[in-house]
């Protein structure tokens, strides 16, 4: 695998937010597809649906049986991978977002627990004296897949400090939801397995940190914790969470980078299979557990783990009688309001009283219209709610508890609409104030910006500055170049180049920055920039000669810097802060001191810009 390819992977890992955001799109919209397939087919032949889900599904091992229906096996096992993608994602945002600043994570948290607390209490209340009333731990959950798909479709433009917000609250909802399930609804725990299950899940822990290589071990061990929580009488799903948190995730350092190219290039000059293999594992390596895990996972949970899910318990009979009584019963209006109202009062209130009593020290990381978007949003349950309800319900009463989350997620999804439809009428400054709010973002640039000393292109006064680490013989740099020029017609942009050669794998990169410091030192640089991106073939040192004769410069002078390295100070200095920074491939964007995650055409980095602006200007 080449270098440029193991960069792509960096950038689409590091940017793991992005990435998951646009799987969440497609996923939506095949969770809301298996729900209607599902609502179809029940409705159709109810006997059918049901007899398929309940097929009992047996794996022998010797004299050992485990058996379970089809239903199960898609709850209990398949859901378990759903939640370790969840926790994945959160512990992406403890090691590498927002939240690495512990006092971050302390108002989602409050939010997230009121949003649980609320909703339970409003469904006692109605219930109370009616069947169902044990149900509680149904609107105490969001469905994170769901929610975060329909935040992508109806929430497009919007900041990114308003999903990760909402991640928070919802991996709050899920941890302790699964510990209700855990708790509150396991009628018998077979401690003995339990135990069983715990020790395999610290073998685990151990294993990991010896670091042993063959992944079957970690895996099966697994498996064995996975079956001792099931037939302990604990629902194994909250494994998956836990091995999701438990899963470090980091930016792949430039020495592991330069370790894994310095690979290929040993099985670039002998193919053979060994060089190859090792080539193979120095990639791996270089990239964090959490990050190989969510690309390998994330696909699969989105597009046919949980569609699947909704597919095997979603199913109710949409019959004019069903539904006339189902919605004549307090039982599904309870959950309705649990959702729809509970949730948002939860969270906002919450987080109006957190930021309150702290005096304005501790704050939600976006406006007011995010909390309360991200509200309304937590009143999309399934998942967990589906899951809760099988426990404790039976026959109408599950059918109608099911109904009343379909409902609350419909209406729930439609008042989200419209709390974010709101912000498009609003003018900039006041929309990055209902949606950014006004806390301040985490600066990932550790090295300032500093006039005397960088290449800066636009105004001193500009809004927004964009810091570029790259190489000028990296091609995505190279790829990178035209859009830059393009961002530059915002007379409100300041655009800022440092060097980063990539010399393990780009063999003139090194020569090539210090030509266009040799360049600038004769007040050329940009046109020496621009000159050697556009010219990414020609930067040998004959080639470098031919640029500087092109651009009118003292050759003389020009090439007596290149032969001396006088400049290879300056080049040093600018690789140094990247490390500083976290900085490993090219071309790495930082807005405002914030790095830019993702993809890096001229829609997201025109987006991403747009919201420093408003952000710069609110402050």
């Amino acid at each position: 695998m080449s270098y440029e390819e193991t960069t792509r992977r960096v950038h689409r890992f590091a940017g793991g937010l992005r990435t998951f955001a646009a799987a969440e799109s497609a996923s939506a919209f095949a969770l809301g597809a298996a729900v209607v397939a599902a609502l179809v087919w029940c409705t159709a032949s109810p006997e059918g649906y049901e007899r398929l889900w309940s097929t009992h599904l047996t794996l022998t091992l010797g004299d050992h049986e485990l058996g379970e229906s089809l239903r199960v096996w898609v709850n209990s096992g398949l859901m378990t991978i759903f939640f370790l993608v969840v926790g994945l994602e959160a512990r992406r945002e403890f090691d590498l977002g927002d939240l690495r600043e512990r006092r971050r994570f302390l108002l989602p948290c409050a939010a997230g627990l009121a949003g649980m607390l609320v909703p339970a209490l409003l469904y006692l209340v109605i219930l109370r004296g009616h069947d169902g009333a044990g149900a509680w731990g149904m609107v105490i959950s969001t469905d994170t897949a769901l929610a975060l798909g329909l935040l992508s479709l109806v929430g497009r433009g919007l900041p990114e400090q308003l999903r990760v917000f909402l991640v928070t609250v919802f991996v709050v909802d899920d941890v302790v939801a699964l510990l209700v399930v855990t708790l509150a609804y396991t009628d018998h725990v077979n401690l003995r397995l339990l135990f069983f299950a715990l020790v395999a899940l610290a073998a685990v822990a151990v294993v990991r940190r010896l670091g042993s290589r063959p992944v079957l071990v970690p895996v099966l061990l697994l498996a064995v914790a996975w079956v001792g929580l099931l037939e302990s009488g604990v629902d194994p799903i909250i494994l998956g969470l836990v091995v999701g948190l438990a899963t470090s995730a980091y930016a792949p350092s430039r020495g592991d980078l330069e370790e894994a190219s310095n690979l290929f290039l040993g099985f670039r000059e002998q193919p053979t299979a060994e060089f190859a293999l090792a080539a193979n594992a120095g990639v791996i390596r270089s990239l964090s557990p959490n990050a190989l895990l969510q690309s390998r996972l994330l696909p699969w949970t989105g597009n046919i783990v949980v569609p699947l899910f909704a597919l095997a318990n979603a199913g109710i009979p949409l019959d004019p009688d069903f539904l006339a009584s189902a919605y004549s019963h307090p039982l599904v209006w309870a959950i309705v309001v649990a959702y729809v109202v509970g949730k948002p009062v939860g969270v906002v209130l919450v987080s109006w009283l957190v930021e309150r009593l702290t005096g304005g020290s501790v704050r939600p990381a976006v406006g007011w219209t995010g909390v309360l978007g991200s509200g309304t949003l937590a009143g999309i349950g399934f998942t967990v709610s589906f899951i809760v309800a099988a426990m404790a319900l039976s026959g109408d009463r599950l059918d109608e508890a099911k109904l009343g989350v379909l409902t609350a997620a419909v209406l729930a999804t439609a008042v989200s609409v419209v709390v974010f439809a709101r912000t498009s009428r609003m003018t900039e400054e006041r929309r990055a104030r209902a949606l950014l709010g006004q806390a301040a973002p985490l600066q990932d640039l550790r090295t300032d910006v500093d006039p005397e000393h960088d290449h800066v292109r636009g105004a001193a006064s500009a809004t927004v500055t964009l810091v570029e680490y790259g190489d000028l013989e990296c091609p995505y740099c190279g790829r990178a170049e035209p859009i830059v020029r393009e961002l530059l017609a915002d007379t409100d942009l300041r655009y800022v180049w440092r060097h980063l050669p990539l010399t393990d794998v780009h063999p003139y990169a090194q020569l090539a920055a210090e030509a266009s410091e040799a360049a600038g030192a004769q007040g050329r640089f940009w046109e020496m920039h621009d000159r050697l991106l556009e010219h990414q073939d020609r930067l040998t040192p004959h080639d470098l000669l031919e640029h500087a004769r092109a651009l009118d410069l003292d050759l003389d002078r020009f090439r007596e810097d290149l032969v001396n390295h006088r400049h290879s100070a300056r080049v040093a200095r600018d690789a140094e802060s990247a490390d500083l920074s976290g900085v490993a491939g090219t071309p790495t964007f930082f807005i405002n001191g914030r790095r830019h995650h993702g993809s890096y055409n001229l829609a997201t980095l025109s987006a991403a810009i747009a919201d420093a602006r408003a952000r710069a200007l609110m402050r």
